[in-house]
């Protein structure tokens, strides 16, 4: 039986059989030029943009924090030299009232020896002169010598005074003129700095409002604490106080890990220098009364009319105090409690 090589089918047959491909449709083209752009942008920018969170109340403070230690050396080296520049400048006023008659003076001396030079222009020293070369007798001459010497000596002395006149008026308003100008421009820099660091502390206390109106603060600190950064020993004990907030109250304490209430104030003002008695009542007698209007963040509340608990005003309506036994310091509004009085450690 013969065998036969099988046949090969034909290119128009094979190709007859192929089945044929789909049209691609055009949104699948779209999407992979959009993914090569998204890979070119990756490449490009090295990572896909990602969002940041906004920063914590922590964080915020924390800068405020940096920025204030930053513009509170500025400020009192700022007042120091107001001060200083101001009482230059009095001496300045003081020392005008002096030189204008001295001024005076210069110019009444300087009239004369104009005058001076005027009269030997017109030859009155030549008169004298010629008298002198016409004395007969050696007495005559010995007179006439004597009357020139006289004459030489007041003009000399007339122009002497006014050099003298004029090297104190300059002794005295050089150096004082330069220190008005140098501090006059200590003063500006400082200024520049002070609004430079302010204009940062502005930004951060606005994102800081912010954080704490969506409720990063949490539940023991609601507000900004304190609601504005005071200077001075206010500032240092209202810091302290508001960086307080969670630790637990203990009775009789007064820190580091715990307080109660005028134990807080002790510590907290203690921090700036001043010292008070552990006992609320205490403190009332040794603080100065302000008013409600004068209230300001430092300044203790004190409550009950027996006395027996104090807070420290931090602004914006709210105090920082110790309350009770299983309850953390915390911030409360001020009139959450009835006020006997307020008072100012100094």
């Amino acid at each position: 039986m013969a065998h036969h090589a099988p046949r090969r089918p034909s290119r128009r047959s094979a190709d007859a059989d192929r089945t044929p491909a789909a049209p691609r449709p055009r949104w699948s083209r779209c999407t992979t030029v959009l993914a090569a752009l998204v890979g070119v942008a990756v490449v490009l920018t090295g990572a896909p943009t990602v969002a940041h969170a906004d920063p914590s109340v922590a964080e915020i403070e924390r800068q405020i924090d940096e920025d204030w230690n930053k513009l509170e050396p500025i400020i009192e080296r700022h007042n120091a030299t107001r001060q200083d520049l101001a009482a230059k400048r009095k001496q300045a006023d003081a020392l005008a009232a002096q030189i204008g008659p001295l001024q005076r003076q210069v110019d009444e001396a300087l009239k004369k020896v104009g005058g001076l030079a005027a009269e030997a222009y017109k030859g009155d020293n030549l008169s004298v002169v010629n008298a002198l070369l016409g004395s007969r007798t050696p007495s005559q001459m010995m007179g006439q010598l004597e009357l020139l010497d006289r004459f030489a000596q007041r003009q000399q002395h007339d122009v002497q005074a006014v050099v003298d006149l004029r090297d104190e008026l300059a002794a005295k308003k050089q150096p004082l003129d330069e220190m008005v100008v140098q501090l006059t421009r200590t003063e500006a820099q400082l200024a520049a700095k002070k609004k430079q660091i302010n204009a940062e502390i502005d930004r951060l206390q606005k994102l800081r409002l912010k954080v704490y109106g969506n409720g990063g603060g949490g539940p023991l600190k609601p507000a900004p604490c304190p609601a504005s950064y005071p200077g001075g020993g206010a500032g240092t004990a209202v810091k302290f106080a508001c960086a307080q907030i969670g630790k637990p109250y203990v009775w009789g304490a007064e820190g580091p890990n715990s307080y109660d209430c005028s134990g807080l104030m002790l510590a907290s003002w203690a921090k700036a220098g001043v010292s008070l008695p552990h006992n609320a009542a205490q403190q009332r007698s040794v603080t100065a009364r302000v008013s409600r209007a004068d209230l300001r963040p430092g300044d203790l509340v004190f409550y009950y009319s027996d006395l027996h608990h104090v807070g420290m005003y931090v602004g914006g309506g709210w105090v920082v105090h110790a309350s009770r036994a299983g309850v953390p310091v915390k911030m409360k509004r001020v009139d959450d409690g009835p006020i006997h009085s307020y008072g100012r450690p100094s």
